[in-house]
């Protein structure tokens, strides 16, 4: 979330469009270990952005409290943390770290809403060298209703103290644009992360680009502060 220091504060909600997802390897790699076919990407693909438990339920077809979704959730983290953390530097997308550095020192405040547990959230941007840009970082887990439900882009609002008229959510998922919408919040859409271009133009973003410096370019446009400039 982005929210400036000093004066009128404005805020922005990041999903993730931060790095590279895995998901599709790591999931299938689950499914495999527990004795389940692979499933094809695009289906994957398309449980992004949801709670992993919600995730594996639609994916096997079976009932969330059943416990071949727990372990499916606990293998997904165990390969998580052994072959996506270690990765963590070499998956962030261009512009994301200059970027971040050029909100901060705007005197923005940042925030993360992710569908990841805070815990893989937490040990993934600190293994990326991003989790000191962030004041704020709420997981599905810390959340009665994960997104596409508002609660937790009002969370961050709350605990920010800037309101919906002067926030932004930016999402790479229709989850993260329809959390947005449902709170009140401006969004921008991101095509470079995981889905694609028509499906996120189908939920109404405010802005839809292409790179994280295009993201810098509408804050800086929308909220006329000299000292947001894009990265290169």
């Amino acid at each position: 979330m982005l929210s400036h220091g000093t004066g009128a504060r404005f805020a922005g909600v990041l999903g993730w469009p931060l790095t590279h997802t895995l998901s599709p390897a790591i999931h299938n790699a689950s499914f495999a270990a527990l004795g389940h076919t692979p499933r094809e990407a695009a289906a994957i693909r398309a449980t992004i952005g949801l709670p992993l438990e919600r995730a594996f339920s639609d994916l096997l077809g079976i009932p969330i409290a059943d416990t071949g979704v727990s372990d499916g959730v606990l293998k997904y983290q165990t390969l998580f943390r052994e072959l996506i953390v270690p990765k963590a530097k070499e998956l962030i997308f261009p512009g994301v770290v200059d970027g971040l550095k050029s909100l901060r020192e705007a005197g923005f405040l940042l925030a993360v809403a992710t569908s990841k547990f805070y815990a893989s959230a937490d040990i993934l941007l600190r293994a990326a060298g991003l989790r000191d840009c962030f004041d704020m970082v709420v997981g599905a887990d810390q959340v009665d209703k994960p997104k596409p439900h508002p609660e937790m882009g009002e969370m961050i609002m709350r605990e920010l103290g800037v309101p919906a008229e002067r926030s932004v959510m930016v999402g790479d998922t229709t989850h993260d644009l329809l959390m947005a919408k449902s709170a009140g919040m401006r969004s921008i859409a991101v095509t470079y992360g995981v889905h694609g271009a028509a499906e996120l133009r189908a939920v109404e973003p405010t802005w839809l680009v292409d790179s994280f410096p295009d993201v810098l370019a509408c804050l800086h446009d929308e909220f006329r502060i000299a000292d947001v400039t894009p990265s290169s």
